[in-house]
C-alpha cells in the first residue's frame, strides 16, 4: 500500500439484493493508521459494506478498495493484506492458545520462523505467554478475544476489521480489549475498522465516526465533530428560587440559548451551543431579575444523543430479521 494511499476507499458503493438496495451509493475514505467507526441500527446497511470491504459479497455498482487493491477486482490481495476479526468467537476450542495462532499463519504461507516468532510476539502483546499452551476451551470470553486479535494479526495484515469486538465480554474483559486496541494504535501503523454497538467504545477509541442509516452514511465526523452538528449540544440545568416561569421567559430571547423549558418545580433546562459562554449571562440576567440559582448544573451532548439526533431511535430497536448461516448477516433473505 501506498504510504500516501486511503487505506480504504469507496466511490458510489452500491449493493443491492434483488429490488432492495441494501447499501446506497457510499463514499468515504479511511486514512492509513485511523482508528474508523461504523455506527448505525440494525439493518442499516453497516454489516453489508464490512462484507463488500472483507471480499465476502461483491459490489452491484461502484468500487471499493482496501490497502490499495479493488475488491472486486483483485479479492485475494485484499484478503492478503487484511485481518477479520468477526463478532462470533472462532478460535478452536480443541487447539491451544499458541496453535491456533500458529495454524492461522501457515494459512497466509509464513515459514515456521516467521510463525514462531510474530506468534510467540503477539501472544505477549495480548497478555497470553502462561496461557499460550492451554487449551481454547479453558480460556474466558475475554481471553478468547485477544487471542483472535493475535490470529487476526499474524500475517502483520495493513487493515484489521472489527465487528462488535467486545460484545458480550464483562467490563474488565472489556478495558482490557480496548486497552489492546490502543496499543495497536500507538505501536503500528494499521488501520482498524471497527463496528460496535457501545458508544463509549466508539467515542473513546475511534479517530472518526460514520453514522449509517438507510443504506446511506447520513454523517461522517470525528466524536467532537459530530456533536457539533447538533443545535444546543450543552445543555444546561439551573434550579432557581422564586419564579421559574417568569425566569424563562426572560431567558427565552437570550441569543446564546436555544431552548429554555420549566421542567416541574422550581427547575429550567437549557439548551446552548456554546454552554460556557451563556452560563455567565443566564446567571447575570437571573441576578438583575432579583431573583437566586440554588444550583446548575452542566452536561455535553453524548455520543449516543447525536446517534439519536439523526437517526431518530436507538441502536437495537428494529426487528430481528430471518438469515440463512449459509449467506450471512447483512442479506435480505426470501421468506
Amino acid at each position: 500500500m501506498e504510504p500516501d494511499s486511503p487505506a480504504i476507499q469507496t466511490k458510489d458503493l452500491t449493493k443491492r439484493f434483488g429490488t432492495f438496495t441494501a447499501v446506497d451509493k457510499v463514499n468515504f475514505e479511511v486514512r492509513r493508521g485511523e482508528v474508523f467507526g461504523l455506527l448505525g441500527p440494525n439493518g442499516a446497511g453497516k454489516t453489508t459494506i464490512v462484507r463488500m470491504l472483507t471480499t465476502l459479497i461483491t459490489p452491484s455498482d461502484g468500487h471499493a478498495f482496501v490497502a490499495g487493491f479493488d475488491v472486486a477486482r483483485y479479492p485475494r490481495q485484499v484478503r492478503e493484506n487484511i485481518g477479520v476479526i468477526p463478532q462470533a468467537l472462532t478460535s478452536d476450542l480443541d487447539l491451544t492458545g499458541w496453535e491456533n495462532v500458529d495454524i492461522y499463519g501457515e494459512f497466509f504461507g509464513l515459514s515456521r520462523r516467521e510463525r514462531r516468532e510474530r506468534g510467540h510476539r503477539l501472544l505477549h502483546m495480548v497478555g497470553l505467554t502462561e496461557r499460550a499452551n492451554d487449551l481454547v476451551a479453558t480460556y474466558s470470553g475475554g481471553m478468547r478475544r485477544r487471542l483472535e486479535i493475535a490470529r487476526g494479526l499474524i500475517h502483520s495484515p495493513d487493515v484489521l476489521f472489527l465487528d462488535e469486538p467486545t460484545i458480550g465480554l464483562d467490563p474488565q474483559s472489556r478495558r482490557a480489549v480496548h486497552d489492546l486496541l490502543e496499543t495497536l494504535r500507538e505501536e503500528s501503523e494499521i488501520t482498524i475498522s471497527l463496528t460496535t454497538h457501545y458508544m463509549d467504545e466508539a467515542e473513546s477509541l475511534c479517530d472518526r465516526i460514520a453514522i449509517v442509516d438507510g443504506g446511506k452514511i447520513i454523517a461522517l465526523d470525528t466524536p467532537v465533530g459530530l456533536k457539533s452538528m447538533v443545535p444546543g449540544a450543552d445543555r444546561i440545568d439551573l434550579v432557581v428560587e422564586k419564579n421559574p416561569a417568569a425566569i424563562a421567559e426572560m431567558l427565552r430571547p437570550m441569543p446564546y440559548l436555544r431552548e429554555v423549558n420549566l421542567d416541574g418545580g422550581n427547575r429550567l433546562q437549557l439548551s446552548s451551543n456554546d454552554g460556557a459562554r451563556a452560563i455567565p449571562k443566564v446567571l447575570e440576567a437571573i441576578d438583575s431579575a432579583g431573583d437566586h440559582v440554588t444550583s446548575i448544573t452542566v452536561q455535553k451532548l453524548s455520543l449516543e444523543d447525536v446517534f439519536i439526533h439523526f437517526t431518530g431511535r436507538t441502536l437495537r430497536d428494529e426487528p430481528a430479521k430471518k438469515v440463512s448461516l449459509f449467506v450471512g448477516a447483512g442479506m435480505p433473505q426470501q421468506r
